[in-house]
């Protein structure tokens, strides 16, 4: 059996559209909350539709009988921190991550803040086609102390930042309050942007998925380094002082040669020049798919300490189980003092493949995918390429098929990157 709802990250879909209905969504809490118990600990991020699936979700657990901590908005990893220190058996956040606003998703966490494997989803969504009865004992509770104790446990793990000034964009998301707080309270000059949601302007031209403004703005403000987050957290996406990016490879590079690390976990979409880099410190870079509870899971078995996505989530194993951009920001100020560097070090220093990612919107994913001429396809990119790697893999989250080329030529990459596409879009 396969999951149906279920993707990388959680339930996520249009709002108004299966399944991101308020009626799917109190079946997905019922079912949810039978299978995983309670106390349940209950976040979200700013879209419009939030509350309107909070509510949804939270009914679904109450008539399941279990206990629900609601919290309000607050990061992914927020609630995920959170679910531990109110005991909770299970938590769940609202958000579609980096999606646009009319998107919206459901994801849970176990009472360790890890996100939960295939076999329990699998599980939940089979509760779903069960005639569950309603049982008495649920209750709610307001827990609005809890944004500031996440924000406590962070700046308890927050180096000196007094003299530093930093750009903050918190993409007018989950961290549009705290992100500003915390880099303020730990001694920093702060410039934020993205702090004013209005419901629909979550990751709008800002953000990790769009940080050159935030770059633009490092460099033009003459400041010291700048960090965006998408729209629930859990990610960060850097820039130096001469607005350049610095992404989940850089960190990567940065953690292994700085903790003097023999292994660290990426994912197939993690540069080769990452890999080659490594290799010539003595390091190796473990590859696993897409989706950081897959990097989390890949870490467990090589018992690598840090893992990381290019897009920006990154695990500090040692500090949490699970992803959170604003910790990740905080290791690598702390990194960067601890080496006596700048991020304009590592920039230099990690010399990636020209990269390139087609994103070929389908109507059926799966359908394209399993296409007879679709390997075909890839190799003759890849003869036409050379050196380098292709690698074509469905999204997760969204009606989508990414399409990378990596290699050392960028005029033939960007090339080979959108023939391709071209043809894998025409195989529908």
């Amino acid at each position: 059996m396969s999951a149906r709802f279920f993707g990388t990250d959680g339930v996520r879909g249009r709002v108004g559209e299966d399944p991101m209905t308020p009626a799917f969504v109190l079946r997905l809490g019922r079912a949810a909350a039978y299978e995983l118990g309670g106390p349940l600990v209950i976040g979200r991020d700013t879209r419009a539709s939030g509350p309107m699936l909070e509510a949804a979700l939270l009914a679904g657990a109450l008539e399941a009988g279990v206990e629900v901590h609601r919290l309000g908005v607050l990061p992914t990893p927020g609630v995920a921190y959170l679910t531990g220190e109110y005991r909770g058996r299970a938590g769940a956040v609202i958000s579609a991550s980096h999606n646009p606003y009319d998107d919206n998703g459901v994801k849970f966490f176990d009472e360790g803040g890890k996100k939960l494997p295939d076999e329990v989803e699998l599980r939940i969504e089979t509760r779903l086609e069960e005639n569950l009865p309603f049982r008495e004992g649920g209750r709610v509770f307001e827990a609005a102390e809890g944004a500031e104790r996440y924000l406590s446990h962070l700046l308890g793990q927050a180096p000196d930042l007094t003299g530093k000034k930093i750009v903050v964009d918190a993409a007018n998301g989950a961290t549009y309050r705290l992100a500003p707080e915390l880099f303020s309270r730990a001694g920093a000059w702060v410039f934020a942007i993205g702090t004013s949601p209005d419901g629909k302007n979550i990751n709008r031209g800002l953000g990790a998925t769009a940080p050159e403004t935030m770059a633009r703005l490092v460099k033009e403000l003459g400041f010291d380094l700048g960090v965006a987050f998408d729209g629930d957290g859990d990610r960060a996406i850097f820039a130096d002082q001469r607005g350049r990016i610095f992404h989940g490879d850089h960190v990567l590079y940065l953690a292994a040669r700085a903790l003097g690390l023999k292994r660290v976990v990426g994912t197939i979409m993690s540069n080769y020049g990452l890999e080659l880099a490594l290799k010539e410190h003595g390091a190796e870079l473990v590859r696993a798919k897409v989706g950081d509870r897959y990097v989390a899971e890949a870490m467990e078995e090589t018992g690598a300490l840090v893992g990381a996505e290019p897009s920006g989530h990154v695990i500090f194993k040692e500090r949490f189980s699970t992803g959170d951009g604003m910790l990740t920001a905080l290791v690598v100020l702390e990194l960067l003092e601890q080496t006596g560097t700048d991020l304009a070090d590592w920039v230099e220093a990690l010399v990636l493949f020209p990269q390139v990612i087609e994103n070929v919107r389908v109507r059926d994913k799966n359908r394209v995918m399993g296409h007879p001429r679709l390997n075909e396809l890839v190799v003759e990119a890849e003869v036409a390429l050379g050196e380098g790697r292709i690698n074509v893999r469905p999204s997760g989250t969204e009606p989508v098929i990414r399409v990378m080329v990596e290699g050392r030529d960028e005029n033939a990459v960007r090339r080979i990157a959108k023939e391709l596409g071209k043809k894998i879009a025409a195989l529908e």
